[in-house]
């Protein structure tokens, strides 16, 4: 290692290049354009054939190695000459090159076997998964990277255009142009060697965590305008989401917009029987499943109509010409749905700056984990996928809950999953008919509950996310008219929250299991 390294700053001309892609796109054009600029192009493989066919002049790395591609390539590119003549510094090392025969390669565009793709594959095996790990190519891009000051790499057929200019109108590259192609490629080669992490690793939170995303478009801003904001993909994505939804019409999602958009999404995938989501500032305010999806729709969205204004409607079912007429009657964000009748489109089409999004087959609840970011460092998490069925409740108090109310109780701890806590939810005949969100105080969210239900809560349910530490929320729920309450137990004063219930006539049932949201 060099003891007082420095960084050659100037442009560099461009005499010789590497060409080695498995990402043939606008390959030709690009190599020809060095050709015409006066570049020596070595290559391997598939990449050497095409330029071949294409009648572009090139040197087989195995013909200026004297060394042939062995072991069905997988040793073609790792050799002293090409590594040396990557990573040697112009100014240090030149008479140790020219001892050694080595040129100097003063390009490398490279990109790598479609590992991200393979594993993909339903049928794909182990084998092939380590067969499609590409060895030489992140070494040589590696290399180009690191020796920034001397070498320019290609790693992304988007920038061959600037490449070609900066060598066509200054005859070099810059050392600002190599220092943003160096970072890109060690994004590449960091994130291919995520991809490769997380496939073979066997505990998902295992003891080291990487984490990989692709940039997908500028955001206008962040949850606020003076912030800046971006949306990102994961680079695998195996299931129909927001950031894959096709856009109909309207502008492009905000950063608020598509927080909603999946919340209402994951909400949306409690539910195999058609259903309707409505979501404002992340939280469901109005949530209804039935059989007709028009009447479903109605009930979601008059279960909280004022919070519903400017909001998200979510729809597992077509989104038909009837839904259509009465979402284009009031001011909503978005719509999302499977799919939309053409009239429906039509008729939505009417609301220029309507977001209209078309996700394909909803998914359904799938094990994945959940990242959120605090100072220093990173929490991760499964997703709450736990589904409560009757088995899992347990009869408290001396009134039992009749079939009905049991059906709603388990409607509307589907529903309450999603709602940020502290949470209280009230719901009747399949439909939400108050919540109470975010609290920090549970009797505050009792109380916010029963007040957007009004006269719908009497002969409904309750349900809390997480235990009740006094009796006091169930004297307030009392002249509801409620009928019955799910909540998880567990309380040190259970006892006095059940004989409150024993006096007010209300059924309550015990889950085991709370569904906290922060």
């Amino acid at each position: 290692m060099l003891k007082n390294p420095t960084l050659n700053q100037a442009k560099i001309k461009i005499n010789r290049a590497l060409i080695s892609v498995f990402d043939k796109q606008g390959l030709e054009p690009f190599a020809q354009a060095l050709h015409e600029n006066g570049v020596e192009i070595l290559s391997t493989g598939g990449t050497a054939r095409v330029l071949r066919q294409a009648g572009i002049p090139l040197i087989d790395v195995s013909e200026y190695t004297q060394f042939p591609e062995i072991m069905d390539g997988r040793v073609k590119t790792i050799n002293p000459l090409v590594e040396g003549g990557i990573l040697g510094l112009r100014d240090q090392h030149g008479e140790e090159a020219e001892a050694n025969g080595i040129k100097w390669i003063d390009l490398v565009v490279c990109n790598l076997y479609p590992f991200a793709e393979t594993i993909q594959k339903p049928d794909v095996t182990l084998a092939r998964a380590l067969e499609n790990i590409d060895i030489g190519g992140p070494t040589m891009i590696r290399s180009a990277a690191k020796n920034t000051g001397w070498v320019g790499v290609i790693v992304d057929p988007a920038d061959y255009n600037t490449v070609v200019s900066e060598l066509t109108d200054q005859k070099g590259l810059t050392i600002e142009t190599r220092r943003i192609l160096s970072a890109k490629a060690f994004g590449h080669t960091a994130q291919y060697d995520t991809l490769i992490h997380n496939y073979l690793k066997d505990e998902p939170l295992s003891d080291d965590y990487s984490i990989t995303f692709n940039k997908f478009y500028e955001l206008r801003y962040g949850e606020n305008p003076h912030q800046k904001a971006a949306a990102y993909k994961l680079p695998i994505t195996t299931s129909n989401n927001i950031l894959t939804a096709k856009i109909h019409q309207g502008k492009k999602l905000s950063y608020n917009n598509i927080m909603d958009a999946d919340g209402a999404l994951a909400c949306l995938a409690e539910f195999s029987e058609p259903a309707c989501v409505v979501v404002k500032h992340a939280n469901p305010c109005g949530v209804a499943t039935g059989t007709d999806i028009a009447e479903i729709y109605n009930r979601a969205f008059n279960a909280d109509a004022q919070s519903a204004f400017g909001g998200i409607i979510a729809l597992n079912s077509t989104c038909t010409a009837a839904v259509a007429e009465a979402i284009a009657k009031v001011f909503v964000e978005i719509v999302l749905a499977p799919d939309f009748e053409p009239a429906a489109l039509e008729i939505l089409a009417r609301k220029k700056n309507l977001r209209v999004l078309e996700l394909g087959a909803i998914p359904p609840k799938v094990a994945k984990l959940q990242y959120r970011y605090v100072d220093g460092g990173l929490l991760v998490q499964e997703t709450d996928i736990k589904t409560i069925t009757l088995d899992d409740l347990e009869v408290v108090t001396e009134i039992k809950p009749n079939a009905m109310e049991i059906e709603t109780m388990l409607f509307g701890w589907k529903v309450l999953k999603h709602v940020k806590s502290n949470g209280i939810l009230i719901a009747k005949d399949y439909t939400t008919a108050g919540i109470g969100a975010g609290q920090v105080s549970r009797v505050d969210a009792v109380d916010i509950a029963i007040r957007k239900s009004g006269a719908r809560a009497a002969g409904g349910i309750l349900a809390s996310d997480a235990f009740f530490p006094f009796r006091d929320s169930i004297d307030k729920i009392a002249p509801s008219g409620i009928r019955a309450i799910i909540q998880p137990g567990g309380s040190i004063r259970d006892k006095e929250v059940i004989e409150a219930c024993n006096e007010h006539g209300i059924a309550m049932v015990f889950t085991g299991s709370r569904c906290f949201k922060h």
